[in-house]
């Protein structure tokens, strides 16, 4: 087994190309969504000498959040996807299968048989480091306090064991059921955790709940994309469709660098012309 057995030779760079472009525009169609949205909500509320800049200030702090709610997403994709292929090319070699390994593919088989739950704890540490470089460094989504990046995070988990639990559905249980007991314990620890009170549990539920529009927003970008792709015959569905909603991610975040590069530039623009 090699990375090219995970990939689809057709997917040129032309296709690629636009794959991406369908994926800024449902992007865009996506924040003009949370625009009118919250054009709606404020517009009742706020003097329309004020209603601007508290649209526009809404707006960023809705957009970072759905940003966070991908970027997260990614990030939990990415031990998810991990775990598959790790999975898949373990049962390989143990039913004789895949064969010639190199030394370092072999050392990799056997730390997995020795210390499978290891690594997957490994795993699971990486993805948190990916999130954090890609919300904090990459991709700064400044407007949100770490106490909102923690709701969109946890709400990620749950956007993810809803798409394996889909995926469970139309594909093989045995891939995508161990993954998904991880994230519920994971959510289950972020919710009870042994210092937790009622009143924190409440909170936490609340937080969640308020934010739930952003993970259904996220899962019908993500469905929209992904039926496009295995569609018109971007993914394979031979390689496991975790690959394929791997991959629009990726372009989604992509996509969301480049906004949130344009927001900031035009942002910093604002302001040198206000002084």
């Amino acid at each position: 087994m090699s990375v090219e057995a995970y990939l689809n030779p057709d997917f040129t760079v032309g296709k690629k190309l636009l794959f991406l472009l369908v994926t800024a525009a449902l992007l865009g169609i996506g924040i003009g969504f949370i625009y009118l949205v919250s054009l709606l909500v404020l517009g009742r509320d706020i003097p329309v000498g004020n209603r601007k800049q508290a649209v526009l200030g809404a707006l960023e702090d809705k957009v970072q959040r759905f940003f966070e709610m991908i970027i997260a997403g990614t990030s939990v994709m990415s031990f998810s996807c991990a775990y598959v292929i790790i999975n898949h090319v373990n049962t390989l070699v143990q039913s004789g299968v895949a064969g010639n390994l190199t030394p370092m593919e072999q050392r990799l088989i056997e730390a997995w048989a020795e210390g499978k739950d290891f690594v997957l704890l490994l795993l699971i540490c990486l993805s948190c480091v990916i999130n954090t470089i890609l919300d904090s460094l990459i991709i700064p989504l400044k407007k949100l306090s770490k106490a909102e990046k923690a709701t969109m995070r946890m709400l990620a988990m749950f956007y993810v064991i809803i798409l394996l639990m889909y995926l469970n559905y139309i594909g093989d249980e045995s891939q995508y059921s161990p993954v998904m007991m991880y994230y519920f314990g994971l959510m289950i620890g972020r919710f009870v955790y042994f210092d937790a009170s009622f009143k924190d549990f409440l909170e936490a539920l609340k937080n969640m709940f308020f934010n739930l529009p952003y993970m259904a927003l996220s899962l019908a970008l993500t469905g929209a994309l992904c039926a496009f792709g295995f569609g018109v015959g971007y993914f394979l569905e031979r390689n496991y469709f975790i690959m394929g909603i791997f991959y629009t991610h990726l372009f989604m975040l992509v996509c969301i660098f480049v906004i949130h590069l344009v927001w900031m530039i035009v942002k910093c623009a604002g302001n040198k012309d206000k002084e």
